[in-house]
């Protein structure tokens, strides 16, 4: 059996063979199609593309909730928050239940995306990049970008310019979160340090990784 979240950039797959032993891998969204497979389950922007005859696709969100509750069974209390590169999503559990949750694609639009092409731009090692105390009002990925630029002309400094604009929207989420103390992070941003410790400074971060939707689906 086999699963994607196609997701606009990259998709994460996770195949379980028939000694049940799981493997899992992540690629460009664009060499999918190579791949010339089709899935049991997937969910994401592009998923429908590449599902077998009556496969399920499932809903983003349910998955997000879906996958959290399978790998944090203990989860009684808490926000999982997951931001691609092109929406930002929450799901808040009160006592091991659903009890509500919210979706970007608007406001919150680009923000993983962008980040990859301003780093790419300035010829930023994401890994590098450390976390500021200062912060952009980023309340969407396009339109903090012209901090970014103001920030440079006047410092010279793309490193620090791109954290603080990192940190604008890592408090961005946290207040598109509704302000939670304890924050369950899914997705790419969970591998990038700047965005996690800025996120520290309002709650507390627990890291799930870049396959939650995926184990959503099964």
């Amino acid at each position: 059996m086999i699963y994607v979240d196609a997701g606009t950039s990259f998709s994460k797959i996770i195949e379980i063979g028939e000694d049940g032993l799981k493997t899992t891998r992540i690629l460009p969204s664009d060499e999918l199609g190579a791949l010339q497979i089709k899935f049991d389950a997937a969910a994401g922007h592009s998923a429908k593309n590449y599902l077998k005859q009556g496969a399920k696709l499932e809903n983003e969100i349910i998955a997000l909730a879906l996958g959290t509750k399978k790998l944090v069974p203990e989860l009684k209390d808490g926000t999982i928050l997951d931001i691609g590169s092109r929406d930002t999503k929450w799901v808040k559990f009160e006592n091991g239940k659903y009890r509500e949750l919210d979706w970007n694609s608007a406001c919150a639009s680009a923000t993983g995306a962008t980040i990859e092409m301003i780093c790419k731009f300035y010829n930023i090692n994401s890994d590098e990049l450390r976390a500021v105390k200062e912060r952009f009002p980023v309340t969407c990925g396009v339109f903090g970008m012209e901090k970014i630029m103001d920030e440079i002309s006047k410092t010279k400094k793309p490193d620090a310019a791109v954290a603080k604009y990192i940190h604008g929207i890592a408090f961005n989420a946290w207040n598109f979160a509704q302000k939670p103390d304890v924050i369950y992070l899914s997705g790419g941003f969970c591998e990038n340090g700047c965005f996690v410790d800025a996120l520290a400074n309002y709650c507390t971060v627990v890291k799930l990784g870049r396959f939650v939707l995926v184990e959503g689906l099964f």
